[in-house]
Parts: structure tokens; C-alpha cells; sequence
């Protein structure tokens, strides 16, 4: 196994950690969460960058990085609906296009063709990831109003305000990177 796909697999091996550490109240939890997610998204740019620079890529990493990237951002999401942070339908919208998308890359492999995702894919997991480093950041500064730091009285409001608008920024973008993908690949879903 190459570079690129041990840097997949370690993002993977990543998740139960950072879903612990999301939803098991301890001091600074946020914080080592934080810590996870952005050690997993670390992983996510380095793995392309070696593979192409290397001309290390492969069938695996073209399916197992997107996946990759679906399980812990959807891990993420799906821990943010338990702590109120996410609403429910955005998360529903973010899995109608990752099953529909997933769904197509399963049929293309049957037929022997590998899809690697696209430009539109690319900006979908980038607003995710921001929306998802942003959010667990605004929770951080909230702990650390137990040590002290000081926050303006409506930090929750305004906390709730941003988490809702790149919430929906992602969802937008990962329901039109899913059409988008559909209509590319519609020849896949057409022949069944």
C-alpha cells in the first residue's frame, strides 16, 4: 500500500476518535476534536498532492479518498445534529447526494471504470471542511468561557447564526456538486 492510501486510511481511522471527542462532554473536548479534524484534514491534502505528484494513483485512492471525506464529514454533521448545532434536513439533503453519488461510482466499478470526483466535488468537501473547522471553533470559544475568556452576551446567537449559514452554504454546495455529478455520469444510470 502506498503513501497516499495510508494517508486515506489514517483520515478513516481518525473518525471514532474525533466522534468521541464531539460528543463525550469532558474539559476541552471541542478542542481535541478540533485537534482531530484538522489532523484528518491534513491527511485529506496530502494524499492527492503525494499521488499525483508521485504519479501514485490509483484505482483504491480514487474511490477510498472521496469516501474518506464522506465518513467524516458526515460523522461531523451527524454529531452536530446530536449537539444542536445542525439542522436535520440539511444532514438528510447531505446524504440523499453522497448515497446518490456513491451509488453511480458503485455501478461505473461494476462496469470496470473508475470516477474520480470532480471540480464541483472538490468545492463541495472544501465548504465542508471550513464549515466544519469554523463551527467546532465557535464550541472551543465557548468552553473556554469556563476558564475564564470572555464573550459577549449574544456569543450563542451570533455562534448559532454562523453555524447555520455555512451549514447551508455546504448543503448547497454538495447538492449541486451531486447533480451536477448525476448529469455527468448519467450514462451509468441510464443503462440500468
Amino acid at each position: 500500500m502506498n503513501l497516499p492510501n495510508k494517508l486515506t486510511l489514517t483520515r478513516i481511522i481518525i473518525v471514532p476518535f474525533f466522534v468521541a471527542a464531539l460528543l463525550i462532554p469532558f474539559p476541552l473536548h471541542n478542542l481535541i476534536a478540533l485537534i482531530f479534524f484538522a489532523a484528518a484534514s491534513v491527511t485529506d491534502l496530502l494524499d492527492g498532492k503525494i499521488a499525483r505528484k508521485n504519479d501514485l494513483v490509483t484505482d483504491f485512492g480514487k474511490f477510498a479518498d472521496p469516501l474518506a471525506d464522506k465518513i467524516l464529514v458526515l460523522a461531523a454533521l451527524l454529531c452536530f445534529v446530536q449537539n444542536g448545532l445542525c439542522d436535520c434536513v440539511a444532514v438528510i439533503l447531505v446524504l440523499l447526494r453522497e448515497f446518490s453519488v456513491t451509488s453511480v461510482r458503485l455501478i461505473a466499478a461494476s462496469k470496470g471504470k473508475v470516477i474520480a470526483a470532480n471540480i464541483w466535488g472538490k468545492v463541495k468537501t472544501v465548504t465542508q471542511m471550513i464549515a466544519v473547522t469554523v463551527i467546532i471553533t465557535l464550541q472551543v470559544f465557548a468552553d473556554l468561557q469556563s476558564f475564564g475568556l470572555s464573550l459577549p452576551n449574544n456569543y450563542q446567537t451570533i455562534a448559532f447564526i454562523v453555524n447555520e449559514i455555512l451549514i447551508w452554504i455546504s448543503t448547497f454546495f454538495a447538492v449541486l456538486s451531486g447533480v451536477v455529478y448525476l448529469k455527468q455520469n448519467s450514462g451509468f444510470i441510464s443503462d440500468m
